[in-house]
């Protein structure tokens, strides 16, 4: 009795251990697979080899392909995924049924499920699988058609959403306002539009737009500054560009556009020591390469000429997910008169100045004479004159007295007769 007893317990123990055997062996913990979109993705499958293998592949319990070994051969079906998917046959009999899914679309995202049937066994493996559509890059221009000036970041086909921010170099007390605009596609990629109203009274501000994404992927930045320059046809001037504090051995791009399309000017690694300018421009400008690694990317342009060097001028410090743009608008004055042909204008200019102050000063002095002279003439003013004048004076006086009845009645004859 007791000896069944006993060897019932080890048949019990026996079975459970078996089944945990197989459970363990069955068991296997989910893979976690992330693809990008329009790559191709592998699904991983392994198990132990045997023969008579038959693999089926279920998205979502849908069965997206089926593999079986028979005595008529292998047998190959592809249900879903509009022949997308496929498993290398070769590789099964070693114990592999990766599923190799091409051109990943966000409608692939799921769990996936491999079943494997061989001749030893049953095996599962549970594959989840997501996609995505990392930043690739992002832009950042200064726009006007709002009837105002604003910055404008852009960046597109991205999944998930993007999260775009704002900041400025140096920091600023005022509120930043930036309005964003999220819109999908068709395939569900996001293209984010974010404005930002550039602060008034703050010409030298950096802008800095910053976009990151919620499944942890690097976040990218691009900042702008924009210039005003003015120089002189033939006279040496430095356009500035400086790199913010964050950037460490950038490499430095300079560009140049007058609306006739970029030319590319010059480009210099700052790890390698490497500086490429292109014709004609590497007779015109220069750039001091010690300065380069420490944020200073200022070039010097030598004899400039007005319908040549008239333009915008772009330099762009780029790292891994990081770039700096600087964009300066020159303007070269046209060509002055020469020494030459100048000078004698300016200097007959001058002298006719003076001449016709001379000739006012004499026309004032004669005229202050001839009035002077007229005065002189005056008879208070000679002793002569004033005497003879007197003398003639005193004897009209004196024939007035001795007559002065005849004067006196002069206006009525009557008091005459009386």
């Amino acid at each position: 009795m007791c000896e069944k007893r006993t060897m019932s317990a080890l048949c019990i123990r026996a079975c459970f251990l078996l089944a945990i055997s197989a459970a363990a062996w069955d068991k296997t913990p989910d893979v976690t697979v992330t693809c990008l979109v329009s790559t191709e993705c592998l699904l991983p499958c392994s198990f132990p080899p045997a023969a008579q293998e038959s693999v089926n592949w279920f998205r979502q319990d849908v069965a997206v392909f089926s593999f079986r070994r028979g005595e008529d051969g292998d047998s190959i079906e592809s249900q879903a995924l509009a022949g997308r998917v496929a498993v290398v046959a070769k590789f099964i009999s070693g114990g592999n049924a990766t599923l190799v899914l091409k051109e990943a679309v966000l409608k692939d995202r799921g769990t996936y499920r491999c079943h494997v049937r061989t001749s030893e066994g049953e095996h599962n493996v549970k594959v989840v699988l997501k996609v995505e559509a990392p930043i690739r890059g992002l832009t950042l221009e200064l726009s006007r058609l709002s009837g105002y000036e604003e910055m404008v970041c852009i960046v597109r086909n991205v999944f998930p959403p993007p999260r775009v921010t704002w900041v400025t170099e140096p920091p600023t007390f005022e509120d930043l306002r930036p309005i964003t605009h999220m819109l999908a596609d068709k395939q569900g990629l996001y293209t984010a539009d974010s404005k930002l109203k550039m602060l008034s009274g703050q010409p030298d501000l950096i802008y800095i737009c910053k976009v990151s994404t919620s499944y942890g992927g690097p976040t990218w930045t691009s900042s702008l500054r924009e210039r005003e320059i003015r120089g002189r046809e033939g006279r040496d001037l430095t356009v500035p560009c400086f790199a913010p504090p964050y950037l460490n051995h950038p490499t430095l791009h300079w560009n140049f556009t007058n609306g006739e399309g970029p030319a590319h000017i010059l480009t210099y690694d700052s790890r390698s020591g490497d500086s490429v300018s292109t014709p004609p421009w590497d007779e015109h400008v220069e750039l001091d390469g010690y300065r380069v690694p420490f944020g200073d990317g200022s070039l010097r342009l030598m004899d400039p000429k007005h319908a040549v060097h008239t333009g915008t001028y772009s330099c762009v410090f780029s790292v891994p997910y990081n770039t700096h743009t600087e964009r300066a608008d020159v303007s070269i004055d046209g060509p002055t008169v020469s020494r030459s042909t100048s000078e004698t204008p300016s200097y007959w200019w001058i002298v006719g100045v003076a001449v016709a102050v001379l000739f006012l000063g004499l026309a004032a002095m004669f005229a202050y004479l001839k009035l002077k002279g007229r005065v002189s003439r005056k008879p208070r003013n000679n002793p002569e004159e004033v005497t003879e004048l007197n003398s003639v004076k005193d004897g009209g006086e004196s024939q007035m007295s001795e007559g002065g009845g005849i004067l006196a009645g002069g206006n009525n004859g009557q008091s005459d007769l009386s």
